[in-house]
């Protein structure tokens, strides 16, 4: 186990910063190394583009925060998105109104030399899986934008959603299921 961790340490430069007690250098490190992964997932999440980066600055803010307290449990990159998922979900809470847009971020798709035509179908199935993932419970649309947005690990998404790495696999696994059944209904 001392090895794991110290591999650990050697792996991740954030680790060393936070337990040397230099918070303000780690959450920069943050930034820097989780940043764009970060707000891909807020965005996911809220819809707007203004809004995921005011919840990616609360969960840096909030992360720096809790650093004198951080336990070592998981991964440095699980426990930040832990911290988004939950400052997402609050944001969500205090919406005053029912929309709820899923806006699905695209990696690097210049719309400018699209065909219209593409680009009219590219929006209708962003749209219709805007919608699908709307109609699923909140937790299964967290594991699938956790999964499949974020890109973290069924381990890692066990550890940002308090839930065992067994537990998340079944849970993305009946959320996809969900969601193509949703899909198919649309």
């Amino acid at each position: 186990m001392a090895v794991q961790a110290k591999a650990l340490v050697e792996d991740d430069p954030i680790e060393p910063l936070i337990l040397s007690g230099e918070h303000r250098e780690a959450i920069a490190e943050c930034a820097r190394k989780h940043g764009g992964a970060l707000g891909r997932l807020c965005m996911a999440m809220l819809g707007s583009q203004a809004e995921a980066e005011e919840a990616m600055q609360d969960t840096l803010l909030a992360a720096h925060d809790a650093m004198a307290g951080w336990r070592r449990e998981g991964t440095i990159r699980a426990w930040l998105f832990g911290i988004a998922r939950h400052v997402c979900a609050r944001r969500l809470e205090r919406r005053t109104t029912e929309e709820r847009r899923l806006a699905l971020v695209t990696h690097g798709e210049d719309e400018t030399s699209a065909a219209p035509e593409a680009l009219l179908d590219a929006r209708r199935r962003a749209a219709a899986i805007r919608e699908a993932l709307g109609r699923l419970a909140p937790s299964e649309r967290d594991t699938l934008l956790l999964r499949y947005q974020a890109d973290l690990s069924y381990r890692e998404i066990g550890q940002a959603m308090g839930i065992d790495e067994a537990t998340a696999r079944k849970r993305a696994s009946r959320a996809l299921a969900r969601l193509r059944e949703v899909m198919r209904d649309a």
